[in-house]
């Protein structure tokens, strides 16, 4: 895959975490494809409409372990892990970027809560070479 395009959806999917963006509702519509949908880790859905009215959940978080795989030729999945500092909790995510319009646009979001670490994760991420 593409090593231009991993750090252009990371830029795009770090943004999204961004505290600005997420006050902003013309940041979050730029961002979000007009078809979003979410499942939160509470397990509640949402969509683009719900996040772009109530906003969505602010808090500081660092993103590790960023990787993609191809779905389709204008199709990615993206999947991380969030250390929410904010929160104290810590989560598995993964996201589908669309190329629509000219632009990647989040199209899919899912965050499952863990009981795994960053230090850990990390460990065990660059065991396996990657």
């Amino acid at each position: 895959m593409d090593n231009n395009l991993k750090e252009h959806l990371k830029a795009r999917e770090q943004s999204h975490l961004d505290l600005n963006v997420r006050k902003s509702s013309a940041a979050l519509d730029e961002i979000l494809a007009d078809d979003f949908w979410e499942i939160g880790s509470s397990g509640r859905m949402f969509d683009k409409k719900e996040c772009l009215d109530s906003g969505v959940s602010i808090a500081e978080m660092t993103m590790y372990n960023f990787e993609i795989q191809p779905l389709a030729p204008d199709v990615v999945l993206s999947t991380y892990f969030i250390e929410n500092h904010t929160r104290k909790r810590n989560t598995l995510r993964s996201s589908i970027w669309k190329y629509i319009d000219g632009r990647w646009q989040l199209y899919f979001h899912q965050g499952t809560i863990t009981n795994l670490q960053a230090d850990g994760v990390i460990h065990s991420y660059r065991k396996e070479g990657k």
